[in-house]
């Protein structure tokens, strides 16, 4: 008995010695570009505009309180909870996986032998020859039986499935911060969008009124003799082309509320909005350091938990190679033809343990591994990639805001030079026949393609700092 003991022991010890390098747990890979992905920020200050909460970055009440419908009523992101509780039910089958199997059995069984088979059993069974045998040919049996199994994570089978569901979860869950994110910054840039709208409406309908007034004052100059009637016809013309800007900016700015109202999960209405004038610009963009969007952007997690799932899935594919061992019993109670006493003398049961080791399976476990292996690679590409792709969207979102502000400062030069040049040549119109038409018409047309150009500069920054938020994988925390 100890021999056997020493046997069984021996073999445990070197079943877990061996199962110690079949399955590997999870690291970040080593080879992972991280460092250096920002263009134009070289700061290895780790403070980052990421790490305020949305309320901080955007203190227009109005706006506030339209991400807030936002989060609380969106489609999108119910539906991203929704994959949440999906992951959660998978995970918490992969705890169950480690219990043992249980079921248990009723059985009443009725069965009758013919006639003939009776006769002969009584015929063969009487020693005399006489008939004095008796069998019955009806029989009822009852039972009650249970049956348990369990399977021995020997090889860290159950334990990598159980570690795939956990990473599968994770990326659920990064995958909802993702839309979070992109909510968030998706109602900003709308609204600032949308304010936009309303400053190019108002200074196109400001530059109507303006060129209407304009009209009668050529009218009076060509009363005067200063002017031809033909001046007369190019200044309406320019009134008509202001009133043409209007209906495209109206309909774009109805087309935006609609979109907005989308992400509201409202139908199509107008939208509460303060004024554009009104919106301040955070010039304080900290970037932190690139290695710090692994830790912010969701989406990059969410890649890096699908590469997680992946390499747990190889561990898992890696232990088909190996006997599984499981264990198995049943134990009940059975009578024949009567429940008298049915629990009394009536148990029986048995124990068995095996080993399974896979000799031939056509190759489908070779083939399973390759699979989970490529899969694996896949799913690293995509993690670096996804990587990548932050650090080039927060470089694009730095470049864009420098621009715009440089943009902004050169077009205030533009539009007080055009200022002036409109008021000159204006001047010189009612005093003299000797200034052309020609150039007061371009002055005020390349003074409203300034003053709506300034609101798309502003614009620009807007939007770039939302970008850069998002980007930097603000917005869900």
């Amino acid at each position: 008995m100890k021999t056997q003991l020493k046997i069984v022991g021996t073999f445990v010890l070197l079943v877990l010695a061996t199962s110690c390098g079949i399955v590997r747990p999870y690291q970040r890979p080593d080879d992972l570009q991280k460092d250096g992905l920002y263009r134009g920020s070289a700061s290895s200050d780790t403070t980052s505009i990421a790490d305020l909460p949305w309320q901080s970055l955007f203190n227009d009440p109005v706006l506030q309180s339209l991400i807030q419908t936002g989060l609380n009523r969106n489609y999108d992101l119910k539906i991203a909870v929704a994959r949440i509780n999906s992951a959660t039910a998978n995970l918490a089958q992969s705890r169950a996986a480690f219990l043992p199997a249980f079921s248990v059995d009723g059985q009443v069984t009725r069965s009758k032998t013919s006639s003939a088979q009776l006769r002969s059993y009584n015929i063969g069974n009487d020693s005399t020859g006489s008939k004095s045998s008796v069998a019955t040919n009806a029989n009822t049996l009852y039972s009650l039986t249970g049956s348990a199994s369990w399977e021995a994570d020997v090889w860290g089978k159950l334990r990598s499935t159980k570690q795939a569901y956990v990473a599968a979860y994770l990326q659920s869950d990064a995958y909802r911060r993702e839309v979070e994110t992109q909510l968030v910054a998706g109602i900003a840039t709308d609204y600032y969008q949308l304010l936009a709208y309303d400053e190019q409406i108002r200074i196109v309908t400001q530059t109507v009124a303006n060129r209407r007034k304009d009209v009668d004052v050529v009218k009076d100059l060509l009363e005067g003799g200063i002017v031809t009637g033909a001046d007369v016809v190019n200044a309406q013309a320019n009134l008509h082309a202001a009133e043409l800007d209007l209906p495209d900016l109206m309909q774009n700015r109805r087309e935006l509320e609609n979109t907005m109202s989308l992400l509201l999960a409202m139908p199509s209405d107008s939208i509460r909005r303060t004024t554009f004038a009104a919106q301040s610009i955070d010039t304080s963009l900290q970037t932190g350091v690139s290695s710090q969007l692994l830790a912010n952007r969701p989406d990059v997690q969410e890649a890096e938990y699908a590469f997680q799932h992946a390499f747990e899935l190889t561990n898992v594919a890696r232990t088909y190679f190996y006997p599984s061992l499981t264990i198995s019993g049943t134990a009940g109670w059975a009578t024949a033809n009567t429940l008298q006493s049915f629990f009394t003398g009536t148990l029986y049961g048995n124990v068995l343990g095996g080993l399974t080791q896979p000799i031939f399976n056509r190759g489908l476990n070779k083939q399973r591994l390759r699979t989970a292996e490529a899969a694996r690679q896949e799913a690293y590409y995509l993690f670096q990639s996804a990587l990548l792709g932050a650090g080039r969207e927060v470089s694009n979102a730095l470049y864009a805001y420098q621009k715009g502000v440089e943009k902004e400062t050169l077009r205030k030069e533009q539009i007080n030079s055009l200022r002036t040049a409109v008021d000159y040549t204006e001047e010189l119109l009612k005093y003299t026949s000797a200034t052309n038409y020609t150039d007061v018409l371009t002055a005020q047309q390349n003074l409203l393609s300034a003053q709506l150009n300034s609101v798309s500069d502003k614009l620009q920054q807007l939007q770039a700092v939302v970008e850069l938020y998002r980007a930097l994988g603000g917005g869900w925390k």
